[in-house]
């Protein structure tokens, strides 16, 4: 394991108003998201004043805002980006997906490609995070809305899955529940509390997702088509108020995750190294932590097995999103009111 004294951290940006994510542009521009509903542009390591985008429709109450941002991946021919957020009032509010194209600094023919269905009438558990797969669709997290767990067993609601659509936010004839009665057709997994990390492994194509436990249980797990993950008929968990949510860790028909953070760290962001800067995390999963106030490093073992370690402790701030950049190097996305972009590089030796 390599010592704390064994990484460089740099603050690449700072004055954000509650950053939420990070997308790297070709040529080294960064795109953030901000909480209230701006899209920002980082140029030669200074934040540009006026933003790419300010989306009118975004809820920003309690845990709502604008989530989270990725290129398409052919954004070289066609400057697609996509965003993730949560739309409407604190009566009726919804996960949503849109789209438009980055033309001079500016996103130009924006449209919404998604929305989650029903419509909830609670400030909390939007998940809102986006991954483009290997066979160029778009996976989407969604939360359970907090009070409405139980949807996330109920195969006609969004609230607590993942979800894969295409690149124009129709439904692939091959998601699991396409020819099922009463089923959104849009579900890939089920059985979700708050997802907030995906990640894709570019070299085996495996998804990857962090979800928010409520009193412990939160969860990294392998997203695999049709799954049921269990919430919240199964947690490592308990409810806020110390009560049993589910006497049931396990339960049949359900998925274990592959480790899960009991008392909770909170997890958001997530992203996998594959030929970053140090040669000896190739593979690892990095999740990063909000009450935890770190990032975890998580090895999969062959035997089944996980190993996990605390990292960047000592920047003391909660880790909002977490991203291995073009060059390498790992950036963090801190979560607060005035908010950074640092990126973290390995000094001394390589292990």
């Amino acid at each position: 394991m390599a010592a704390p004294g064994d990484y460089r951290v740099d603050t690449l940006v700072s004055g954000l108003t509650q950053p939420m994510s990070v997308a790297f542009l070709p040529g080294g521009d960064l795109l953030v998201t901000e909480k209230r509903g701006a899209l920002r542009l980082i140029r030669n390591g200074r934040l540009i004043p006026q933003p790419v985008a300010v989306i009118d429709d975004v809820f920003d109450g309690a845990q709502g805002g604008l989530t989270d941002v990725v290129l398409h991946p052919k954004f070289g021919d066609n400057q697609l980006v996509y965003l993730a957020f949560s739309g409407g009032t604190a009566k009726a509010n919804s996960t949503r997906v849109a789209r438009g194209r980055l033309v001079d600094d500016r996103l130009r023919d924006f449209e919404e490609i998604f929305r989650a269905r029903p419509e909830k009438d609670t400030g909390v558990h939007f998940g809102g995070r986006l991954a483009f797969r290997q066979d160029g669709t778009l996976s989407v997290t969604v939360g359970d809305g907090a009070q409405y767990r139980e949807k996330a067993q109920d195969l006609s609601s969004l609230l607590g899955s993942v979800i894969r659509i295409n690149e124009d936010g129709s439904i692939p004839a091959d998601n699991p529940f396409v020819s099922r009665d009463n089923a959104r057709d849009a579900i890939w997994s089920y059985g979700h509390r708050n997802p907030q990390g995906l990640v894709v492994d570019s070299k085996t194509g495996k998804v990857y997702a962090t979800e928010h436990g409520p009193r412990g249980g939160d969860e990294l797990n392998l997203i695999e088509p049709g799954n049921n993950y269990g919430w919240p008929l199964a947690t490592h968990g308990v409810d806020y108020t110390g009560a049993a949510i589910t006497p049931f860790t396990e339960y049949p028909g359900t998925v274990q995750p592959l480790t899960h953070w009991t008392p909770s760290l909170a997890p958001s962001g997530l992203a996998l190294c594959r030929r970053c800067l140090w040669p000896a995390w190739e593979g690892d999963l990095f999740a990063g932590m909000l009450m935890g106030a770190q990032v975890q490093r998580v090895r999969l073992l062959p035997t089944g097995g996980v190993e996990r370690e605390a990292l960047f402790e000592d920047v003391g701030e909660r880790i909002r999103d977490v991203r291995f950049g073009p060059d390498g190097a790992l950036y963090l996305v801190t979560d607060n009111v005035e908010g950074r972009v640092l990126r973290i590089t390995p000094v001394g030796g390589q292990e």
